[in-house]
């Protein structure tokens, strides 16, 4: 493989790279907990939108409860976007030659 055709491709993933991230910044995942009862919203840069809390969760007057449930769903929607970001990163780089044990 020839030096130009290494560049030309090594631009080519920079912009599809910098296409990626646009899209994440504008992706929206929930990540839920207590059987959906605590909803959190996040956008694909991991910034939290929203948090929505079912008010039957209220009467229980259980601080640690609403806590781990609110910790919950925000692991959940970060796993959400991590897994989305990792699929799209692998269709990006299918058809790439790459050395052995690159990953990005």
């Amino acid at each position: 493989m020839n030096i130009a055709k290494m560049m030309q491709q090594a631009k080519k993933m920079q912009q599809n790279m910098e296409q990626m991230k646009q899209e994440m910044a504008v992706l929206e995942v929930v990540g839920e907990s207590g059987a959906g009862m605590v909803k959190v919203s996040m956008m694909g840069d991991r910034t939290v939108k929203s948090v929505n809390i079912d008010a039957s969760i209220w009467k229980e007057q259980d601080k640690e409860l609403v806590e781990d449930l609110v910790a919950a769903a925000v692991n959940h929607a970060i796993q959400k976007v991590e897994e989305i970001s990792q699929q799209k990163q692998q269709s990006l780089m299918a058809g790439m030659p790459l050395p052995p044990g690159f990953s990005l």
